[in-house]
């Protein structure tokens, strides 16, 4: 059996000042903080004694995620900035209102993939797939039992994808809304290699 053990960071400072996250390095508020420390706690809990192997984006939100869940397991993280979150490019660190105004989507039949939504240096989502089933494909290539992955809220949707082994051209249409905080579980059967995504932690 692989379990692998998806985190969003906790409530970072973009969230409260309503600001563009992306790139942006923000770190975590007194209650993400608190957070962190409650996901260490469970992740410690799901793992149990089993020997599990940390991996966190290199963005600082991130890593003060994964540093309690580092403390609590007695591991270390390795840090991989293929697993940030998407970059906005200039947008980073802007108000959220200035992206609204600038933002063009890509529409339901457009090119979702290669759409850099007309912001300066963003990143498109294919480039964002791009990093994200490196990472994925490093990770899965260890051979121990479980696995816990620091990311970011729409990162975590091309984690997911990359679980499933999801064409990055059909990856263009999904999209998971995970909340701050969130611990998502993938559980792949040893029997059979059926993977799945769980539910309810």
């Amino acid at each position: 059996m692989k379990d692998v053990f998806v985190v969003t960071h906790a409530q970072s400072e973009h969230h409260v000042q309503g600001v563009v996250g992306g790139w942006h390095d923000s770190e975590l508020t007194e209650l993400g903080h608190r957070q962190a420390d409650a996901i260490a706690a469970r992740i410690a809990e799901l793992v149990a004694a089993a020997r599990a192997r940390l991996y966190t984006s290199d963005l600082r939100r991130a890593v003060q995620t994964a540093d309690p869940i580092a403390a609590r397991l007695g591991v270390a993280a390795r840090l991989m900035p293929d697993l940030r979150e998407k970059s906005f490019g200039v947008a980073g660190g802007r108000p959220n209102a200035w992206l609204d105004q600038c933002w063009v989507p890509a529409g339901s039949d457009g090119d979702r993939l290669d759409h850099d939504e007309e912001i300066e240096g963003a990143e498109t989502r294919r480039e964002l797939l791009s990093r994200v089933y490196r990472a994925m494909d490093e990770i899965l290539a260890d051979p121990g039992e479980r696995a816990i992955i620091v990311t970011h809220g729409f990162a975590l949707t091309f984690v997911i994808a990359a679980w499933f082994r999801l064409p990055i051209e059909a990856a263009g249409w999904i999209g998971f809304r995970p909340n701050a905080g969130g611990i998502t579980h993938l559980q792949q059967d040893e029997r059979f290699g059926d993977r799945a995504h769980l539910v309810g932690l």
